[in-house]
């Protein structure tokens, strides 16, 4: 099968110079994805789209980082390449100062997959997977849609349902992220591999942010078991705040309930097992409070949520997140989660010989 084939070429370690980006040494790598740039003002990354040029611009290219855009960044399932380019002019010229200084890698996905037969239509390299060494553990970066027979065979077919019939009528895209027994099958594809070969998968498309292989479900799940154990020995303050965020954390955990309305959250990508934190999602863009991406150095990997004051998720402002205020705007950093790649590394290697 076309995945199967997919994760051998991962396996053989055959991937182009080109492609492989090592920061052993030092270095700090943002990875983005799923940002669906359309017709400017009413696409889906209006939203945040003045933020996500801001950010990149003021915080990461002047602070030295590398830019990787993992899939779906143009929306050419319904907009032309040139009409995209004209809308979002402001964003190409910062994706422009990344590449003049050779810090701009670009993976396609299912939406911008029709760069690939465009003659001279990207002015950047187009990769299907990069590599990154981290000294420590690999970690490939892949748009996640190639774990997919169906997107492999019929994307293109998708594409002109949803320029010509689907977005005429008004009716989302058809995408992976709107169904929660697809998007696991991707996943736990990803997580798979991932675990077999001692590596770390860092993909997008299903829009769903993972850390360490847990999902938001998963993860307040477990962190709620964390407060319940620190309980006991609590005091004062200390007591009353883990008693607020437990009811909090239980609220949330019930809203994603009817939310996903589905019988894959009884399960898990790691079936009765302890899970192997081999797999990230970074997200997407195009959130309507906020969005998510994932930092990666040749030490730590952290899962990001940026925001506009007063306007993020409801979570957030529970407490317990690391914030950066931005000097003199309303943008808002949030570290969701952080931890060290040689921890990473240890749990994946003990856990991961099941």
């Amino acid at each position: 099968m076309p995945e199967k084939l997919f994760l051998t070429s991962l396996k053989q370690n055959d991937l182009p110079g080109d492609s492989v980006i090592d920061i052993s040494g030092g270095g700090k790598i943002l990875i983005i994805s799923d940002l669906h740039m359309g017709s400017g003002s009413r696409d889906d990354l209006s939203y945040n789209g003045e933020m996500l040029t801001f950010i990149l611009e003021e915080y990461y290219f002047k602070k030295g980082w590398i830019l990787i855009l993992n899939g779906d960044i143009e929306e050419l399932h319904k907009y032309s390449l040139d009409y995209i380019r004209e809308n979002w002019a402001g964003l190409y010229r910062v994706y422009n100062l990344f590449a003049k200084e050779n810090r701009l890698y670009k993976i396609t996905g299912n939406h911008d997959e029709e760069l690939l037969f465009m003659k001279h239509a990207s002015a950047y390299r187009l990769h299907s997977v990069v590599k990154i060494e981290t000294g420590i553990i690999p970690a490939y970066v892949y748009h996640g849609h190639q774990l997919s027979a169906v997107y492999i065979k019929l994307n293109r077919i998708f594409g002109f349902l949803s320029r010509y019939i689907l977005m005429p009528l008004g009716i989302k895209n058809i995408s992976d992220s709107r169904n929660p027994h697809k998007r696991f099958k991707i996943e736990k594809k990803a997580y798979i591999f991932s675990m077999a070969n001692h590596c770390l998968s860092i993909i997008g498309h299903t829009h769903r942010p993972l850390f360490e292989s847990l999902g938001r479900f998963d993860f307040i799940k477990f962190e709620i078991e964390r407060l319940c154990r620190d309980y006991p020995a609590s005091q004062g303050e200390n007591r009353e705040r883990i008693e607020n965020e437990v009811t909090e954390l239980r609220k949330e955990l019930g809203k994603l309930k009817r939310k996903e309305r589905r019988d894959v959250l009884r399960q898990s990508l790691y079936g009765d097992e302890m899970p192997v934190p081999c797999l990230f999602n970074s997200g997407c863009a195009i959130g309507k409070k906020g969005l998510n991406a994932i930092e990666i150095t040749n030490e730590d990997i952290s899962l990001i949520y940026w925001f506009t004051e007063g306007k993020s998720k409801k979570f957030i402002n529970r407490g317990g997140y690391d914030i950066e205020q931005i000097p003199n705007r309303a943008y808002r950093r949030a570290v969701l989660n952080h931890n060290k790649l040689d921890y990473i590394h240890a749990k994946i290697k003990l856990l991961g010989n099941g």
